[in-house]
């Protein structure tokens, strides 16, 4: 007779950088999920500014500056969230953390130099704690990871990927802002099954999203996900390609912050994302369409945080998502409410 043991309390993640724009989407997915949120903030006060309900969630204050603060806000935590960029200057702190104290740690970084350095440093500690890191597990990063693998399927090895971002618009956050001022590491793409610096100029070309972009002007831009895609996948050529029009809007100073479209404080953004990847003559795409990029982030991370609580991947590590989880099964997982996809074959 095989006995099963049930959890008999609602499990508790920690958000660091919870009363950030894209933290406060995340502590709102982990209570819709019964999941018990320890929100953490360097600032106090920003805390009591988010008007987080006062009966379903802990306080508390710490900073990467202060290991001992730090651990005591993790402690009861059995994973982390770090929503606190930019994450050059808080992944390893709380990665470090998230060590100490045994539990799974994710972050939503879309810097290539932070997804990079946390998977090279913490890998091998991570499987020997029995523990799982994944850096860059939001919109930019993990997402295009899970989407290649998705339209990869039995396919181990391509000639080329390409990943198409289309979005209608962008309006940064303030912490997109200052990681951009920040972030000067060279940006890499796969080029003869390498990483490679991109080309310079950045090459653009016409590519048709459907609806609701159409046809737009993109521009190669990489981000977090090279980093993981080409830690796992085999390919000849990696590379992004980013809307031009969402490149104008960052780096307009005048465009604003994101504003609440609808209940749950979601913008009226849409993005439309294309992977196409070949192999000899044959070629397999997924499309995937959806609203918010920083709103969606945050079911996509807590999805694939409650999988890791549920000791849903195969191998503990420093990892991308595709390379540990069923990257088709987490993307069915948040449909219709988050996300549409397609995969087609040629």
């Amino acid at each position: 007779m095989n006995l099963v043991t049930r959890r008999t309390t609602k499990p508790t993640v920690a958000v660091f950088g919870a009363a950030g724009h894209t933290g406060r989407f995340v502590v709102g997915e982990l209570l819709r999920r019964g999941i018990v949120p320890i929100t953490i903030a360097r600032d106090a006060a920003a805390l009591t500014a988010a008007n987080f309900p006062a009966c379903k969630i802990l306080r508390r204050q710490a900073s990467v500056d202060d290991v001992e603060l730090l651990d005591r806000a993790l402690d009861g935590a059995e994973a982390v969230i770090n929503c606190a960029g930019p994450f050059l200057e808080t992944a390893d702190a709380v990665a470090a953390a998230a060590l100490r104290a045994g539990i799974h740690y994710l972050d939503v970084t879309a810097e290539q130099a932070s997804a990079r350095a946390t998977l090279d440093k913490y890998d091998m500690a991570a499987r020997e704690a029995g523990i799982v890191i994944v850096p860059a597990m939001g919109f930019y990063g993990g997402f295009a990871d899970l989407l290649v693998m998705a339209a990869l399927g039995d396919w181990n090895f391509s000639d080329a990927i390409e990943i198409m971002i289309g979005l209608d618009s962008w309006h940064p956050t303030r912490g997109t802002r200052i990681t951009g001022e920040r972030n000067t590491a060279p940006r890499m793409v796969v080029v003869g099954g390498q990483l490679a610096p991109v080309a310079a100029p950045p090459v653009e070309k016409y590519w048709n999203f459907g609806d609701p972009l159409m046809s737009q002007l993109v521009v190669e831009l990489p981000l977090s996900e090279i980093i993981l895609i080409a830690r796992h996948v085999k390919t000849a050529e990696l590379h992004t390609y980013l809307s031009s029009v969402a490149l104008s809007d960052i780096r307009n100073p005048a465009t604003p912050a994101p504003k609440a479209a609808d209940a749950i404080g979601r913008s009226p953004q849409r993005f439309v994302v294309e992977v196409v990847i070949r192999r000899g003559g044959e070629s397999r795409r997924i499309i995937a369409r959806g609203r918010d990029i920083y709103a969606f982030s945050a079911p996509l991370v807590c999805e694939v945080a409650e999988r890791l609580l549920e000791g849903k991947f195969s191998s503990p590590g420093a990892h991308a998502p595709g390379a540990i989880l069923d990257a088709k099964d987490v993307l069915a997982a948040l449909v219709p409410d988050h996300l549409s996809f397609e995969i087609t074959a040629s």
